[in-house]
């Protein structure tokens, strides 16, 4: 490091760094592997449930956020920057539907609408990358799957007979840990 550079600048990855979008896409499909699984099996209760869906937004915001801040800043990734700033209105707006509505209903259609914005801003910010960052093309395939899933989810959300809650939303986010294990092994496996 020199007299011309402060520490955080040299914590900042170029965005093209393979290694820090191969950690990065690694714990994101670890965390959505846990995730769908309880939401398959504890989830199925209603404070494991409610917990859960308030957890899958906010890890997104956060994990949107240390993306950005790692590969140049919240000013040179927009499209992240965004993704942190929506999912965390989600968040508390899944906790509000919550407490207005208990049944989930509100909850799952919140989460839907969120879906659709961030899997347009996660196709975006694939293809802003596209080019300088190999493993892209499985971010593009899950961001549009996310706009498409968006629908579904809020079909079921406004199903007045159904019954929903997580897992709702786990075939969602066990395609999100797929494409990411996919990029994470893209970027392990190709020069």
């Amino acid at each position: 490091m020199t007299a011309t550079t402060s520490l955080s600048d040299a914590m900042i990855l170029q965005p093209t760094s393979s290694s820090w979008l191969k950690r990065y896409y690694g714990a994101r499909a670890l965390f959505s592997v846990v995730w769908v699984a309880l939401a398959f099996t504890i989830g199925r209760g209603a404070g494991v449930g409610i917990a859960l869906l308030v957890a899958y937004p906010l890890w997104d915001c956060l994990a949107n956020y240390v993306d950005a801040v790692r590969t140049g800043g919240l000013r040179r990734n927009p499209t992240q920057a965004l993704n942190v700033l929506v999912s965390a209105v989600v968040t508390l707006a899944v906790v509000v539907a919550i407490a207005v509505r208990p049944d989930l209903h509100a909850a799952i259609g919140v989460i839907g609408i969120w879906a659709g914005l961030s899997g347009l801003l996660q196709l975006s910010t694939g293809i802003r990358r596209w080019r300088g960052a190999r493993g892209q093309w499985p971010q593009i395939l899950s961001g549009a799957q996310s706009i498409l899933a968006a629908a579904h989810m809020i079909a079921r959300a406004t199903s007045p007979g159904s019954v929903v809650g997580a897992a709702d939303i786990g075939l969602y986010a066990a395609f999100g840990a797929f494409y990411f294990a996919v990029s994470a092994a893209t970027l392990q496996f190709t020069r």
